[in-house]
């Protein structure tokens, strides 16, 4: 289970003080592993998404270590993901670190830099699907 702060809300006492009231949403993901500890089934829910269950091929989870300072990484995927969608969702994941490089530091030419690296191995990937590579 991973709980994660979405925003803070300001309120007000009834003595006129102001206090933030941090709001939470939990996402829950699990997974069905066959004898061999592999993947077979990957579902997920959260408390923002509604009451329904959703499922998944695939995983990529990041998280940064404040304490040992670097990533901690968890990628999880069925035996039925197909290799050619596996491919589109590792450069789906870069293109969406390049929009965060953009959101969380502003510094749009290493943003640019990962949407060009994104564009060439779709590109590539098409190429493939094609027969051509």
């Amino acid at each position: 289970t991973v709980a994660v702060q979405v925003d803070k809300v300001l309120r007000r006492a009834q003595d006129d003080t102001f206090y933030f009231v941090m709001k939470k949403s939990e996402i829950r993901f699990s997974i069905a592993l066959d004898e061999n500890k592999v993947p077979e089934a990957i579902s997920w829910s959260a408390t923002d998404a509604g009451p329904d269950i959703h499922f998944a091929k695939a995983i990529n989870i990041a998280v940064w270590d404040r304490e040992q300072v670097g990533t901690m990484k968890i990628d999880l995927w069925t035996k039925d993901m197909p290799t050619d969608e596996m491919k589109r969702f590792c450069v789906d994941n870069m293109g969406s670190m390049a929009e965060n490089i953009v959101t969380a530091t502003n510094d749009v030419e290493m943003a640019n830099k990962m949407r060009a690296l994104c564009k060439e191995l779709s590109e590539y990937l098409d190429k493939q699907e094609q027969g051509l590579s």
